[in-house]
């Protein structure tokens, strides 16, 4: 028989926002979206561990958020493992929580690329998240549950010219996401996805000129493209309680671009 919660109560619907005793680990948390996201946690009342491959950049954010530093590549599971050991040794049964944000787009024609672009490709997007479920994801188990969040990509939901081998390896973050959800909510620990479109992150500034942001934002319905905060919020909510009844969900973050056909073909 289960043990339904009362139907009529009113919860706390502020204090579910609350991350207060909540150990969080970011990984890629040194700029842009992972930086916001330190923040955002930070702010509801989460001890953060800042998981960055450059250690000045994982000193500075901790610094900002009065975090834990911690310096490592993503992608090895040395690394990896030491990360969640060094988590499990400052948060104990508290660490509720793990947001990984890496990942890199090789854009170019699907014709030019070559093998060793194709497999750097694939373990930029997905090798540290398979890392980070399978080692972390029983960590948060044996402290009691908790919540992994992934940023996914609109590439991996509809073709963006460029972004052939990147959608790829997207589609299969966003179903990594999805079985290991269904695999692991019996030991109480959520998994999803955030799915942002063009962001205007440090990296992607660099290489996109101002008038094709502003043609992307006049061809998203919002009318604008998402910031770093935009996607910080949204991890917020599915990192806190008020998400406590989502898992396996892959949220579409886009300002409505997919709802625009013209927005697929513009060339990047």
């Amino acid at each position: 028989m289960v043990d339904y919660p009362d139907s009529d109560s009113v919860p706390d619907y502020r204090g579910l926002l609350s991350l207060a005793d909540h150990g969080v680990m970011v990984i890629g948390a040194g700029q842009g979206m992972g930086c916001q996201t330190c923040h955002a946690l930070a702010q509801c009342g989460a001890a953060v561990l800042c998981v960055d491959r450059d250690a000045d950049l994982a000193k500075s954010i901790a610094k900002e958020v009065q975090g834990i530093p911690f310096t490592g590549d993503a992608t090895k599971r040395s690394d990896v493992e030491a990360a969640f050991e060094a988590g499990a040794k400052a948060f104990g049964r508290s660490f509720k929580g793990v947001v990984d944000i890496v990942g890199f787009a090789h854009v170019r024609a699907f014709s030019e690329i070559d093998d060793a672009t194709w497999d750097a490709q694939f373990n930029i997007v997905v090798r540290h998240a398979y890392l980070a479920i399978q080692i972390g994801a029983p960590v948060l188990a044996n402290a009691g549950g908790g919540v992994m969040t992934f940023i996914g990509s609109l590439s991996a939901m509809t073709h963006l010219v460029g972004q052939n081998a990147y959608g790829a390896a997207k589609a299969a973050l966003h179903h990594l996401v999805r079985v290991s959800a269904h695999e692991y909510a019996s030991r109480g620990v959520r998994m999803n996805a955030v799915v942002p479109g063009f962001v205007r992150t440090p990296r992607l500034l660099k290489r996109i000129p101002e008038p094709v942001w502003d043609e992307l934002a006049e061809k998203t319905p919002l009318g604008r493209v998402a910031i770093p905060a935009d996607v910080a919020a949204a991890v917020l909510f599915l990192t806190s309680d008020l998400a406590r009844y989502i898992t396996g969900n892959v949220l579409l973050l886009d300002g409505g671009a997919t709802l625009a056909t013209e927005f697929s073909r513009m060339p990047l």
